[in-house]
């Protein structure tokens, strides 16, 4: 019984959940730009990582559902959660962490990359953190298919934040999200791990920067 309680749970969360993003993000306005970043290279038969840090990592995961796209998230609970509603957004989830299904959600990972155009969205610094610090995985897979890693940034007008290991961002009804997408980065497969972890870093603090610049010019 307790099993059935917690598997109509987790559905009848995930079913409210889907409705209670479309209401936020429909809601919201967007001003989205850098989308060529990725866009030209799906066209010219390239595969794309689309890199997020784990406190924004919700405005991407709704402005690029419903493509088929696919996304990594965590087994825990609540990355069943929001991979039920991925699901019914119209993503295709790989499931797995650094700690949990590792190599095999790395497989999974390499295997769609293999087979371009794919775009996988990763939250590099996922699940647990630290933040802000890339774990190997998606450099590694960079470097072994050949994908471009392209770094995203957000910034919205009203949120809420909720607090564990990482400041975690909810956009609220009516705002404006700004999404930037980032000059693709591509690595050598004989760059060092620091060395691309750096110039992965590089990359999305400097279109953080680009995108919190553009926004308060806007936000009047």
């Amino acid at each position: 019984m307790r099993t059935f309680d917690n598997t109509f749970k987790t559905r009848f969360q995930s079913s409210v959940g889907k409705w209670v993003m479309k209401f936020l993000y429909g809601t919201s306005r967007w001003d989205i730009r850098g989308t060529e970043h990725y866009l030209t290279l799906l066209e010219n038969k390239q595969s794309v990582i689309i890199s997020c840090w784990h406190s924004h990592l919700l405005s991407p995961f709704m402005h690029l559902s419903g493509k088929q796209y696919y996304a990594m998230i965590g087994t825990h609970r609540d990355g069943e959660i929001i991979s039920r509603i991925g699901h019914k957004l119209g993503w295709h989830l790989l499931r797995g962490s650094s700690s949990k299904r590792g190599t095999a959600v790395f497989i999974e990972m390499m295997n769609v990359l293999k087979r371009p155009p794919a775009l996988v969205a990763i939250t590099p610094d996922g699940p647990k953190g630290p933040p802000r610090v890339p774990k190997p995985g998606v450099i590694r897979a960079a470097q072994k298919t050949g994908a471009f890693i392209v770094p995203v940034a957000v910034h919205s007008t009203r949120n809420w934040t909720f607090v564990n290991w990482d400041t975690f961002y909810v956009e609220k009804p009516f705002g404006t999200i700004f999404i930037e997408y980032g000059s693709p980065i591509l690595f050598d497969e004989k760059m060092n791990l620091n060395q691309c972890e750096k110039e992965l870093i590089n990359g999305m603090n400097k279109i953080e920067n680009s995108n919190l610049q553009y926004a308060n010019q806007q936000d009047i």
